[in-house]
């Protein structure tokens, strides 16, 4: 029996994240708190044994990755299964700016009242679990670095660790920009180590609150 032990990174701020705004399949960039954040990650990787950096295809997620990568001598191997979910009509708005009913449906029951036009949550948190497979199973006793997303990630640990897919935004309420969480895999059984660890002091609470 082997264990792969996978740390999983939320991207850095965003302008749009910055203002609480969904950012899914949009190609933003990182503002320079998010820049900052890539750098301690960066810091953060050096005393860290990695064997692979995996990434997102989203160019925030990428410039996230790149300077840990380039510490570590590794190249950024991206997974096209490790993008964000397309959240559909909600793509580059806030919540309050969303129809009353809509935005209360959601907070009832984010699967079931997913925002109209985006993509399945279930769909979305399989191929989440399968990327993170595919990658324990690749660096079989290694330790790898994976560069994604928000909601992406918390849906993907729900399916991992058994959790009601309607429960991802109150059992994992806050994935912070940077932080990491380590994931351990045995045999496709997943333990969660440490969850939403920053690695450095925070950023002000109006920039670091993620929508979702």
């Amino acid at each position: 029996m082997t264990t792969t032990l996978l740390y999983l990174v939320r991207h850095g701020q965003t302008v749009w994240h910055r203002e609480n705004r969904y950012a899914g399949v949009s190609d933003v960039a990182l503002t320079e708190v998010g820049r900052a954040q890539a750098e301690r990650l960066a810091a953060w990787v050096a005393d860290t044994r990695i064997d692979a950096v995996w990434v997102s295809p989203l160019r925030r997620a990428r410039e996230t990755a790149a300077p840990a990568a380039a510490v570590l001598r590794l190249p950024l191997r991206v997974a096209d299964d490790l993008a964000e979910v397309d959240f559909g009509e909600a793509e580059g708005r806030t919540l309050a700016e969303l129809p009353e009913a809509q935005a209360a449906a959601f907070r009832a029951d984010p699967v079931g009242g997913a925002f109209p036009g985006a993509e399945n949550p279930a769909a979305a948190a399989a191929r989440g679990a399968a990327a993170v497979r595919r990658i324990a199973r690749r660096h079989d006793a290694g330790q790898a670095l994976v560069v994604a997303h928000n909601t992406l990630l918390r849906l993907t640990l729900c399916e991992l660790l058994g959790i009601p897919l309607s429960r991802y935004r109150t059992v994992f309420p806050q994935l912070a920009n940077g932080a990491v969480t380590e994931l351990r895999l045995t045999d496709e059984q997943a333990s969660l180590i440490r969850y939403n660890v920053p690695l450095a002091a925070r950023v002000p609470a109006d920039e670091a609150a993620p929508p979702g």
